[in-house]
């Protein structure tokens, strides 16, 4: 079952996935639980380090990515939860662009300020919920 489980999992190949023991997704059934991404390129490199919206817009480009490796789309996403460092100067902003990123799909969601993220310069994190498929 384990080896089942893994074969559910995705992996940008970072190395702090490695680090930390973790994997950016698992499916377990029809849901995709994704974990909290962050602004990064595909060679590990922190992207947008004062910059809160190129940092938002990259960290869901990698949410993109890993639902098109599951073969599904954003509309899918069910829930999100943002944690975003002095969240009273950006709240306006990611509001913006978390409604922009979904546009009429309108899933769950939970806004949290936070004192501090995994990475010093990192401004936002973002963990989401797929639905990948329905029965019945």
């Amino acid at each position: 079952m384990a080896s089942d489980a893994a074969s559910q999992a995705f992996s940008f190949g970072m190395p702090w996935e490695e680090d930390y023991g973790f994997s950016q997704a698992i499916k377990s059934g029809s849901t995709l639980y994704i974990s909290g991404q962050l602004s990064h390129d595909m060679d590990a490199n922190f992207v947008g380090e004062t910059d809160f919206e190129l940092q938002v817009s990259t960290t869901f480009k990698n949410i993109d990515k890993i639902l098109h490796s599951y073969g599904a789309s954003r509309s899918q996403i069910v829930a999100t939860t943002v944690y975003v460092k002095n969240l009273r100067a950006h709240v306006d902003e990611i509001n913006r662009l978390h409604k922009e990123y979904f546009g009429d799909h309108r899933p769950t969601s939970t806004l949290l300020g936070v004192v501090d993220l995994a990475l010093p310069q990192q401004l936002v994190e973002i963990s989401a919920v797929a639905i990948l498929e329905t029965t019945g």
